[in-house]
């Protein structure tokens, strides 16, 4: 097996995939952004707007969305407003400038999935999709410890 591969490969592709995307953005006029803050509006669009929910979908700390998420108010692109379910917390929400940003960036990702779907196959790309939208299982499951080396 190609495991070693498998990270790398994929990762790849995804930076491929939002380079692509900035890039698009980038020539319709749009500020640009960092991975992170793509990453936050993508979680946004899937209707995750909790920072802290973002934080754990994303792996990391909420000290590190909330900066992202303040960088991104200083753009425009997003507002931070009370939570209407529960009042002790905050949401993030697109501006009218971040919707017509997000109206770009969905067409932008047709035409680059279109592009892979033409480099690939149709039947290819479908397989793919279909691969990486299954459910892979829990991640947290242990192979059995290995003896350790000093032993």
């Amino acid at each position: 097996m190609r495991t070693n591969q498998l990270i790398i490969a994929l990762f790849q592709r995804f930076c491929w995939l939002d380079e692509g995307l900035q890039a698009r953005l980038h020539d319709h006029g749009w500020p640009d952004v960092s991975r992170p803050q793509s990453m936050v509006m993508t979680n946004i669009v899937s209707g995750i707007v909790r920072p802290s929910d973002i934080a754990r979908n994303l792996g990391v700390s909420r000290q590190a969305i909330h900066s992202t998420i303040n960088q991104m108010v200083k753009l425009g692109i997003v507002k931070l407003e009370v939570d209407p379910s529960d009042r002790r917390n905050m949401i993030v929400a697109l501006t009218d400038l971040g919707a017509r940003m997000r109206e770009d960036a969905q067409r932008s990702m047709d035409a680059l999935s279109a592009q892979i779907a033409a480099r690939l196959g149709q039947d290819r790309f479908d397989a793919l999709l279909a691969a990486l939208e299954a459910d892979w299982g829990d991640n947290m499951e242990q192979e059995p410890a290995a003896p350790s080396p000093r032993s």
